[in-house]
């Protein structure tokens, strides 16, 4: 449980430590994802020591996407939130670029299509044989009403995901633009973090409120990650 008053429902979601595949500057879909750098996974062990000492995110509810890297990195801060099981939900995955281009190079996808561009029509095909910006949207979105049906008013849950799928949440649940108005930089292991107290679980058509976004403390006196 989270420590808020009665009947405050909690969702604190975690972006994944950085991974082996933003180093080798390759597109790391759930095929070819290979989990966390060792910088990835030594933001994930202060990101553990830290809640381990703070205390401020307690629950037996911790989510991870099908990644690897993000099932590494719920691997590691388990101890620090107090779960002991992880249940696996595919629908927090990062979007997916389809079997053709995942694992191609950053470098290879620009010759072949140019920038992306992930701000402009939802259904434009940022990845060709792959998820539009749409079909990603209401993937997450259905797993996020899903979670949240399934907890009680007073819950808390973890979520170790991706910054693609902070930014489909926060749309959601703050009932922003689809697309575009504002762009996330969500830093690796930061802590964004919802809470509706609407007393009774309306899933995520509750009115909920930003806590926190890109809390990343623990990260002090690190290297930086590769961007």
């Amino acid at each position: 449980m989270a420590a808020y008053p009665l009947d405050v429902m909690s969702l604190a979601f975690i972006r994944h430590g950085e991974s082996n595949v933003t180093v080798q500057r390759t597109i790391g879909g759930f095929r070819t994802c290979s989990g966390l750098s060792p910088l990835g996974r030594s933001q994930a062990e202060r990101l553990c020591d830290r809640l381990a000492t703070t205390g401020e995110l307690r629950t037996d509810r911790l989510v991870s996407s099908n990644f690897p890297r993000a099932r590494e990195t719920a691997e590691i801060i388990a101890a620090g939130v107090g779960a002991t099981d992880i249940e696996v939900m595919p629908g927090f995955g990062e979007h997916d670029p389809g079997p053709e281009l995942d694992g191609l190079s950053f470098e290879g996808y620009v010759e072949r299509f140019g920038r992306p561009n992930w701000s402009g029509d939802p259904h434009h095909d940022v990845f060709p044989g792959g998820e539009t910006t749409a079909a990603f949207q209401l993937r997450v979105g259905a797993a996020l009403s899903a979670l949240v049906r399934s907890m009680s008013a007073d819950d808390t849950a973890v979520v170790c995901c991706h910054g693609g799928v902070v930014d489909a949440t926060m749309r959601a649940l703050l009932r922003t633009a689809p697309t575009g108005a504002f762009e996330l930089r969500t830093i690796n292991t930061s802590i964004t973090e919802f809470a509706s107290n609407g007393g009774t679980n309306d899933g995520i058509g509750s009115t909920w409120q930003l806590l926190r976004y890109n809390d990343a403390a623990h990260l002090a006196g690190l290297p930086a990650a590769t961007n």
